[in-house]
């Protein structure tokens, strides 16, 4: 029996400290499909936030310490298209002028996936065993459909989930107003664009939301708490894996 490539599972910081169950499903579908799966006790955030604030030093330095952790790896897989997109996209231009780390940068993007393209793409997973009994829809986002050109991928595993029935929403694929700092410098846009996004949710009639990427849906399930709505708020990894004992998500955030 051929052994399964290596994968680095790259947990992220959100799911590591609010949603660890995300990462369990991560891991369990990685190890479904064959690979030998790892979580690097060494790593630290992709850096986005400082990248999105212009702190490039910083940025490159919290870089170099995930390049380190995880260049040993097959693969470098996060259940999360954000921080996926900041390992393959951003990582060559950040370091590119670093003659230490750039070409390690560059074989490092190369092999960075977020976790449904990895499974789907890579590892040719084409069905899942697991059941989750409901109408959902999915809200496409923004780092991982236009950066990474997930989109199809998370729709055919649902698709083979027992008992599920997707309902597209309108705009699916429009930003849910978190966009990591920008909720934070526009937080009025922010909260128009979230009511947007969760008026379209409720036009579905779905009773749960997924998605890829862990911040989308913690600003997601705020408004739709803070709307008094009883859909829920799930990451794609549980419902696909089969592990949606954890309770939805939800926040109490209030607005501005």
């Amino acid at each position: 029996m051929t052994e399964g490539p290596s994968v680095g599972l790259f947990a992220t910081c959100l799911v590591d400290a609010l949603r660890p169950s995300v990462g369990f499903a991560a891991a369990a579908l990685l190890q479904r499909a064959g690979c030998r799966v790892e979580v690097p006790r060494a790593q630290a955030c992709c850096g986005q936030p400082a990248w999105n604030a212009g702190d490039r030093r910083d940025a490159a330095r919290i870089a170099r310490s995930v390049v380190a952790a995880f260049e040993g790896f097959d693969y470098v897989v996060a259940p999360s298209g954000s921080c996926a997109g900041m390992l393959r996209v951003h990582y060559p231009a950040l370091l590119g002028d670093d003659s230490a780390f750039a070409a390690r940068a560059a074989a490092l993007a190369e092999k960075s996936y977020e976790l449904v393209s990895f499974l789907v793409d890579v590892m040719d997973m084409r069905a899942v065993d697991a059941r989750f009994a409901g109408t959902v829809t999915y809200h496409d986002s923004c780092a991982g459909l236009r950066e990474l050109g997930v989109k199809d991928q998370p729709r055919r595993l649902l698709a083979t989930v027992d008992g599920l029935v997707l309902a597209e929403m309108t705009d699916a694929g429009v930003c849910c107003g978190f966009g990591g700092t920008f909720c934070v410098k526009y937080p009025e846009i922010s909260v128009a664009m979230a009511r947007t996004k969760t008026a379209h949710i409720a036009a579905t009639g779905a009773a749960t939301v997924l998605a890829g990427d862990l911040g989308c849906l913690m600003n997601m399930a705020g408004t739709l708490t803070r709307e008094g709505s009883a859909v829920e708020a799930r990451h794609v990894a549980e419902v696909l894996a089969g592990m949606t004992d954890a309770p939805a998500i939800a926040t109490a955030k209030k607005d501005g």
